[in-house]
């Protein structure tokens, strides 16, 4: 009978040795696995954003279009600007070269004072090019150089860049009815190169 009961001890020992065993591994098994799965789940909730582009070393030639003295024409200027992240990025460098003036004896169709605040491209080709109000507070136009200036931007942008099919000029955000009183901004702009010089 003794010999029964220490066999029936030493098993219940064992097992509760066991379930010990079985707790304590357990405890750190769950721990571990829910604080994985807590890493996790924070990762799979977290909004994914593009990887940027990085930015690409070297330059790129584009034409820009400026005025001339001569004539009423736009006249072809080559300028190298630095390879940008996006079309749209390298769009706003090109018309900052073309506010920038001309290296030669053009005109620039813009004022000096003005700045490129956004350029944003759309799937369906419009570039909507938003300039700082200096592009109509330092610039006296009459109807032709108005034309131009217009004319300056959209062709510049349309020559340069296959995914701008038309423009839209917009001032400190918003859209104006006009730059200086003569040509309708409020729709956007194909290209026509039929007035630039040959």
């Amino acid at each position: 009978m003794t010999a029964a009961k220490n066999g029936n001890r030493k098993i219940w020992l064992l097992l509760g040795g066991l379930a010990v065993v079985i707790v304590v591994l357990a405890v750190i098994f769950f721990t571990g696995s829910e604080k994985e799965s807590v890493k996790h789940f924070l990762d799979a909730n977290l909004p994914k954003s593009k990887p940027s582009a990085p930015e690409t070393a070297g330059t790129k030639t584009v034409t820009l279009f400026f005025l001339s003295d001569d004539d009423d024409l736009l006249h072809r200027e080559s300028r190298d600007i630095a390879v940008g992240r996006s079309a749209s990025d390298e769009a706003q460098r090109t018309l900052a070269e073309l506010i920038k003036g001309s290296a030669r004896t053009f005109v620039s169709p813009l004022p000096a004072e003005a700045k490129v605040r956004q350029v944003f491209v759309t799937k369906d080709g419009t570039a909507y090019v938003d300039f700082s109000r200096e592009i109509m507070d330092k610039f006296s136009y009459g109807s032709s150089s108005e034309l131009s200036a217009i004319y300056a931007v959209v062709n510049t942008l349309a020559f340069n860049f296959k995914a701008i099919k038309k423009v839209s000029i917009l001032v400190e955000g918003a859209e104006k009815e006009t730059l200086g009183g003569h040509v309708d901004l409020t729709h956007p702009f194909t290209p026509d190169f039929s007035l630039v010089a040959k």
